[in-house]
């Protein structure tokens, strides 16, 4: 595939119009100079979601999703960025003028796209033999009419069928062209070193695995034979260059749009529970097929929610091994609720049993939160066993040890107490431990810590009652988090000091100032020996200074337009985003208030003086640390002359800002 050009992705850019784009999907109501709607992208009452037509951007100020049109449509429909400007171009009647990469990639490429190719070829030829041959309509059809599944249901999901032939997919491909290696890149077709090929799919109902922009990249597929104990009964396409089950979920391509305005997403097992709650109207589904959980499939479902309900079998032990894949979501920062269904049922058996309505209410009066669901069962198992509790208790904190939230971890713990009848200063402890074995795992990878955890009571129990390591963690977690309150405040001063200066840059670069200088210039200057300690934005500045060097005078357009690092770009919009605006209603009223570019001297001079000041008390705390330090008597005198400096200047600053400093 080709590469777009410049000249085109310029063209696609100036062409899409920011409220038509997102127009397409939502409501959009003026409101001042900007257009509001609810999110897209989250459940929410009253709007927070902003669009700003002037610039071409929107910005939620709940979810936090920002961009211009291509990030847009990449969110929303879940596809590349190339993929989004292909949308755009088409929506616009641009014609997609492409450069010719090099050759490796092209080759790359050619690759990947003959195995998307003859992956479709394979899913139109297992769907022609289930509605139009003979085996088809008599072994596949019946089965899928059994199951419950109507015609339209078949057809959405485009299942088919699979001929009791060895070859019959691998001669049909070879006569439209398909090369051998792609059928067993693919994994249709299996050779043998013999030389002797083969269907690898023979005699089942096939079900087409979509990727999340509806291309075909692997195949499950379920045998109809049940007196052949040695044939498995499910048969999944292998890895291959284009399909990475771990990556996958069965049904995404159907479900993305119902998962966002749900803000939920059921997770089932099988392919025929996705599809029968999909006939039933929920749409919201997807199934892991079978595997475990992965660490990706949790990230793509958190593209589209941030809250997952998983249904099981009404099988206790299948539900036990289930259990220990669903810390990769807690950890994910997702909640996580849980639903069983009475013995003997899954998902798709219940739902042609009681109907969608019943289903519905079902999973509503029946969903536990993960956390209590897993305490109950193991109160349940362990019943008056000690030995059997205490390991129930340890699986279970390490489970809430997963959670990245100090609130949640709060809440379970306490719930956790009163499910098992014990002390919640126990499980504190326990969980301490747990965090600082982390810790020391974390500082020998040389990577940022999670914190230990302190708990909701401040009495610590007597030391005979625990174990040392316990009590040292609870010393510890007391420590570190009263030493972090006064560091994060400081932090954060900063942060929003650097944070205004780069705002006014963003925004108002080459306005004018009083002394003749433009906005630009004059911080540039004030600011010439001045380091932003915030990483994020110390890149920020880093660019924007190269950008103006290399004569960009429009940041804004630059950043929403051409900026590739996602990072930056979504801090330069939300930047250039304002939540609130005055009402135009003021000055009806003849109330009339200064606007910001009407005083942007004031708000530069104040900005730098802020980030000054606060850079001058880090100046200060460096210094009184060295002279604690020190014993050398004359390095402690110019220590102290550099204090008094330092003190002097904090002074004038502060004076300049009407702040009252002690001395």
């Amino acid at each position: 595939m080709a590469l777009i050009s410049k000249e085109t992705v310029d063209q696609i850019m100036h062409a899409a119009d920011i409220a038509e784009v997102v127009g397409d999907y939502v409501t959009l109501k003026r409101k001042g100079q900007n257009l509001w709607a609810p999110c897209p992208f989250h459940n929410e009452k009253s709007p927070s979601f902003s669009v700003a037509p002037a610039k071409g951007i929107y910005k939620c100020f709940g979810c936090g999703k920002a961009g211009n049109s291509v990030n847009f449509i990449m969110d929303v429909e879940g596809i590349s960025y190339v993929e989004a400007l292909k949308y755009l171009a088409k929506k616009y009647g641009i014609e997609v003028a492409e450069e010719a990469p090099s050759p490796e990639k092209l080759q790359h490429q050619h690759e990947r796209d003959s195995q998307f190719i003859l992956s479709d070829f394979a899913k139109d030829f297992y769907q022609h033999n289930l509605h139009n041959h003979e085996q088809g309509q008599s072994i596949g059809l019946p089965y899928l009419k059994e199951r419950g599944l109507s015609l339209n249901t078949i057809k959405k999901f485009e299942l088919g069928y699979s001929l009791e032939a060895w070859d019959g997919l691998t001669k049909a491909a070879q006569e439209k062209g398909f090369q051998e290696k792609f059928l067993e890149k693919t994994g249709l077709t299996i050779f043998k070193e013999d030389g002797k090929k083969y269907d690898r799919f023979r005699a089942r109902v096939m079900f087409p695995i979509h990727n999340i922009s509806g291309r075909t990249i692997g195949f499950g597929a379920r045998t109809l034979k049940t007196n052949d104990k040695s044939t498995p009964k499910y048969l999944n396409s292998p890895e291959s260059e284009i399909y990475h089950k771990s990556d996958v979920l069965y049904g995404m391509f159907q479900a993305k749009q119902a998962i966002r305005m749900a803000d939920v997403c059921y997770m089932t097992e099988g392919y025929l529970d996705v599809i029968s709650l999909h006939q039933g109207g929920i749409e919201n589904v997807v199934a892991s097929s079978g595997t475990s959980l992965t660490e990706n499939q949790v990230k793509l479902i958190s593209r589209y929610t941030k809250n997952i309900t998983v249904l099981y079998d009404g099988d206790a032990a299948g539900i036990k091994a289930s259990l220990r894949g669903t810390d990769i979501i807690l950890e994910a920062g997702l909640n996580v609720d849980v639903v069983i269904f009475p013995p003997g049922e899954d998902p798709d058996s219940y739902i042609r049993k009681v109907g969608d309505n019943a289903f519905r209410e079902y999973i509503k009066n029946e969903a536990k939160d993960f956390i209590s669901f897993k305490t109950e069962l193991f109160v349940r198992e362990a019943k008056d066993n000690p030995v059997k509790k205490a390991e129930a208790i340890r699986e279970i904190v390490q489970s809430i040890a997963k959670i990245p939230d100090s609130i949640k971890r709060s809440v379970f713990l306490q719930r956790c107490s009163n499910l098992f009848g014990i002390d919640e200063q126990v499980l504190i402890s326990e969980y301490n431990k747990i965090a600082l074995q982390e810790n020391k795992k974390q500082q020998n990878q040389q990577q940022p810590s999670s914190k230990p955890y302190s708990g909701s009571k401040s009495n610590f129990p007597p030391l005979d009652e625990f174990d040392l390591a316990a009590m040292e963690a609870e010393a510890e977690a007391a420590a570190y988090e009263e030493a972090e309150t006064e560091v994060d405040s400081e932090i954060k001063l900063l942060q929003r000091y650097e944070r205004e200066i780069l705002r006014l840059l963003l925004n108002y670069s080459d306005q004018s100032l009083a002394e003749g200088q433009n906005l630009a210039q004059y911080l540039f200057e004030q600011l010439e020996d001045i380091e932003f300690k915030t990483p994020t934005y110390a890149k920020l500045m880093a660019l924007i200074t190269e950008k103006m060097q290399n004569g960009v005078t429009n940041l804004a357009d630059y950043f929403i337009r051409e900026e590739t690092d996602p990072v930056l770009k979504t801090e330069a919009i939300d930047l250039l985003t304002q939540k609130y605006e005055l009402s135009e209603a003021w000055e009806t009223h003849q109330i009339f208030v200064p606007k910001e570019i009407d005083l942007l001297q004031y708000a530069a001079d104040t900005s730098v003086l802020r980030l000054k000041w606060r850079n001058v008390q880090g100046m200060i705390k460096e210094n009184q640390d060295e002279l604690q330090k020190v014993t050398d008597t004359a390095e402690m005198m110019k220590l102290l002359q550099v204090a008094k400096a330092l003190k002097t200047f904090e002074m004038e600053i502060a004076g300049a800002l009407g702040i009252v400093v002690a001395r």
